[in-house]
This record gives C-alpha cells, sequence and structure tokens, in this order.
C-alpha cells in the first residue's frame, strides 16, 4: 500500500507568503523610491548640475574679471570705452556710424 501525504496547509501558506514578500522587496529594490532605476536618475541629474555649476562658475569668473578691470584700484580704460558705447550710445566726435 502507498500512502501520498500532502504538505500540510500552513506550510504552503507560508511558502507562498515569503515567496510574495521576496517578489515584493526584489520590486522595490529596483523601482522604488530607493530603488536601482531612481539612482541611476540620480547620477543624471547630479551630472547635469555638474556641468550647469561648471557654467555658472565660468560665468562669475568672468563677471569678476570685468568688475575688477572697472574698479577705482584697476581702470581698464578700453573697457570703459566699450562700455560707454555699449551702454550709453557714445561715439567720438571724428566717428562715422553706419546701420
Amino acid at each position: 500500500m502507498i500512502r501520498r501525504t500532502r504538505a500540510p496547509l500552513g506550510f504552503v501558506v507560508y511558502t507562498t507568503a515569503m515567496g510574495l514578500f521576496a517578489l515584493y522587496f526584489i520590486f522595490a529594490a529596483i523601482q522604488g523610491d530607493f530603488g536601482i532605476f531612481r539612482r541611476a536618475e540620480v547620477d543624471a541629474e547630479a551630472l547635469e548640475l555638474k556641468v550647469q555649476l561648471a557654467s555658472l562658475s565660468e560665468q562669475v569668473a568672468r563677471m569678476e574679471n570685468l568688475t575688477r578691470r572697472l574698479s577705482d584700484d584697476y581702470l581698464d580704460l578700453d573697457l570703459l570705452d566699450q562700455q560707454a558705447r555699449d551702454v550709453l550710445g557714445l561715439i567720438r566726435p571724428d566717428e562715422v556710424v553706419i546701420r
């Protein structure tokens, strides 16, 4: 006589529940707020912000240079002449303006 025994119902429920928990945690590790895909998005955003920071730092350095060149301590006459022409629209009497 062959005797077949079925797995107890509690074991099947426990195994199914643990499998579902494992699948949930795997999904959360990949798709969640702190998952792999979010990490890739944060890294890409950080790279964009670093590029933007480099651009803004370059602009600030250029503006600091122009400010220093027009300061009381160091006056660049060519830059002063250029700013007077651009901002105020001044020209010298011996110049001809062509538009």
